[in-house]
Formats: structure tokens, C-alpha cells, sequence
């Protein structure tokens, strides 16, 4: 499948006039190779030609086996270094044995560092610098089924992984005991690896939409944000649900029941040759007409797959049609200063007559330490 991934590639850059597209480590390395490196002080760099030439990777000796044994057989060619030695050598002989000087380079603009591109910059004089994301996304929006499918055991882990840590959340506890907590199911539900940590927002914490878990006890009364995700081959899942502990007052159950409503307003909206903004409009629309609209301060959704935040967008402006195959999350919130935050998040995937919630878990508000 990776060798089909690249050759789509070859066939984006050479529509684009793009020679070469340089990838560091990190998803897209993943996504084209099986490969999966460490960003590290010691650079790696893989460039990709529009041509029939091998491709180069330019990293430290002790990676080169790495690089030849697999995932996928690809005729590297390999200009290595070792501890000690200057970078760029290596760096100057694969752009002298390819002539990289004046071509048009297709560069990751949120992976690739200055360190990288200098390195590029000083062997290569007069390299033009290109967007390796303008020929990516459109190749990674679309998943396959072995992709779904990866998707698909992260959501079921995951919540199986929070059905498990609500019987035994419970008044006092702080938020980071709850993370810890919810943390330690996902690693026994079978996670191989997290899509990032656990957010738990409590209380007045939970108008902030990304706010880290800290040290305030749950109380009564409070609604809680819990936001996490884990990943099963590579691919996540980012689920979020908002609980009360013991009764919440009528503003912030009233504010849930119109969340929950602007969630499903959302997710009936997403069909193919619908778009980013389509799905946004329905959900915030919602939000709005209850009178909630300066609250509901973040789109309402994002692309998910090896990355927590990828394309499309469910965004004013993403104008990207839906297809069939593309993952996304559902995530209207409300946020009100002082009082605290609802969201209801879902993983999304576009079907040939509709979409498909791959999240089940209920969206009824729970309760925990009821009295």
C-alpha cells in the first residue's frame, strides 16, 4: 500500500513542478514508508523525486538498518553519519550526487525545523521552497479500510477504557487523579500509544477548552470535561464527553441539552459533497439560537487519523468537499467564564451514503456520586 502511497505522490508533485518532497520524522514519513523515526538533535531528512530515481534519506549510521529492513522495500539511497561528525557532510554529498541546486523543494512547514532546511539551504544554494502539505493532504484525507479499521479499535478501546473509569470517579478527587486514572485503563484496555494525555477540566477549569489537568478537587455540582484519545497501529481516536457531579445547576444542564443537540446537528450534516464549513454552520447555528453563540469559542471539528489535528477542517472557510473515506470529529462546546465548559466530541467517518459515528458511547448526561 505504501509503494501505491508514493507513486500517488510522484504523480502530485509532477502536476505541481514540485522535484523533490522532503520529509522529516513524524506521520507522513509513517504514511509514505512504515518508517517511524524519532525527531531528534540528530537530523533525518527523506527526499522524495518526481522522477524514476530512488529516493535519499540522509540520516545517523545506527538508523540506516532501520531503513533497509523495512516496513516496506524501498531502494534507499543513503548518505549517513556518525556520531561526532558534521552533519553536512552527509548532507552535501545527496545534494551533490543529485544536483539539488535551484530545485523546488516541497518541505513539511509544520514538522520540518530551521535546523533541517539550513542544512539544506547551505549544500543546495538557490533551492525554491514549496508546500509539502498543498500535495499530502489531499492523499491522506481519504482513508482506507485498513485505516478505518484502526480507527475502529482505538474508539472501541477507548471507550471501553471510560466506562471503566466512571465506576470509579467519584467527589474529591482531583482532576489529575482522574487523567491518572482514565490513563491507566487505556494502557490495560490495550493502547499503543496516546494521541496525546488526557485533559480532565472541572468546575470553572472547564472554560478552557484546552486547559491542562491540575490539582482541583471535583465538587458538587461541577460538569467535567474529559477529552483523550489513544492510538491502535498508528491511528487515533479523540473522544470527548461531559459528566456532572451530583446535579448541576439548571444554566449548565440547560447548556448541555443544547450542546447535545448541536452535536447531532453536526454530525447529520456530514455527507459526502458536504463541507468543512456545512458542518460547522449546523452545529454552531444551534448554539447560537439557544443564545450560546459567544461561548462556543473553537470550530467545531477536525480531521483525525494519525494525527490528532489534520485535515479538513469543520471550519468557516474549509470549503473541502466531503468523500467518502474521510474522519473527522464533532465537537461543539460551550464555555461560559467562571462556571464551566460542556463539549460532546464524536469520530466521524464519511460513507458513500452518509457518515458513520464510529463513537458510541452515549451522549446522555451521567452522573457520578449521585445522592
Amino acid at each position: 500500500m505504501t509503494i501505491e502511497r508514493l507513486s500517488r505522490l510522484k504523480q502530485a508533485q509532477q502536476l505541481a513542478n514540485v522535484d523533490y518532497v522532503a520529509l522529516v520524522p513524524g506521520p507522513n514519513l509513517i504514511y509514505f514508508t512504515g518508517l517511524n523515526m524519532h525527531l531528534s538533535e540528530r537530523p533525518i531528512v527523506a527526499l522524495f523525486p518526481a522522477d524514476d530515481a530512488p529516493p535519499i534519506l540522509i540520516a545517523p549510521f545506527f538508523e540506516v538498518g532501520k531503513a533497509t529492513s523495512g516496513p516496506v522495500a524501498l531502494d534507499w539511497q543513503i548518505y549517513s553519519y556518525k556520531d561526532g561528525a558534521s552533519f553536512q557532510t552527509a548532507f552535501r554529498q545527496a545534494a551533490e550526487a543529485r544536483d539539488l541546486r535551484g530545485k523546488t523543494i516541497a518541505i513539511e512547514l509544520l514538522q520540518m525545523r530551521l535546523l533541517e532546511w539550513t542544512l539544506l539551504s547551505e549544500v543546495a544554494p538557490g533551492i525554491r521552497q514549496a508546500s509539502a502539505a498543498d500535495l499530502i493532504a489531499p492523499l491522506r484525507m481519504v482513508k482506507d479500510a485498513d485505516e478505518v479499521n484502526a480507527m475502529r479499535r482505538a474508539v472501541m478501546l477507548a471507550e471501553a477504557a471510560l466506562t471503566q473509569a466512571l465506576e470509579e470517579i467519584c467527589e474529591g478527587m482531583t482532576e489529575r487523579q482522574v487523567a491518572n486514572l482514565l490513563l491507566r485503563h487505556l494502557l490495560a484496555a490495550g493502547a499503543q500509544g496516546l494521541l496525546f494525555e488526557p485533559l480532565v477540566q472541572s468546575g470553572p477549569n472547564g472554560a478552557n477548552p484546552h486547559g491542562m489537568s491540575g490539582d482541583r478537587p471535583l465538587c458538587r455540582g461541577d460538569m467535567v470535561v474529559i477529552d483523550f484519545g489513544l492510538k491502535v497501529e498508528g491511528y487515533g481516536s479523540d473522544i470527548t464527553r461531559t459528566i456532572a457531579v451530583g446535579e448541576p445547576d439548571a444554566q449548565m444542564r440547560d447548556a448541555y441539552e443544547v450542546v447535545k443537540e448541536a452535536n447531532a446537528a453536526g454530525r447529520a450534516a456530514a455527507k459526502p459533497g458536504a463541507t468543512g464549513e456545512m458542518v460547522d454552520r449546523a452545529a454552531r447555528s444551534v448554539i447560537e439560537a439557544a443564545g450560546y453563540g459567544a461561548y462556543f469559542t473553537h470550530r467545531t471539528g477536525h480531521g483525525l487519523g494519525l494525527e490528532g489535528h489534520e485535515p479538513p477542517y469543520m471550519v468557516a472557510g474549509d470549503t473541502t468537499a466531503l468523500q467518502p473515506g474521510m474522519t473527522f470529529t464533532v465537537e461543539p462546546g460551550i464555555y461560559i467564564p467562571g462556571k464551566g465548559g460542556i463539549r460532546i466530541e464524536d469520530d466521524m467517518l464519511i460513507t458513500e451514503d452518509g457518515n458513520q459515528s464510529l463513537t458510541s458511547f452515549t451522549r446522555d448526561l451521567l452522573t457520578v456520586c449521585p445522592r
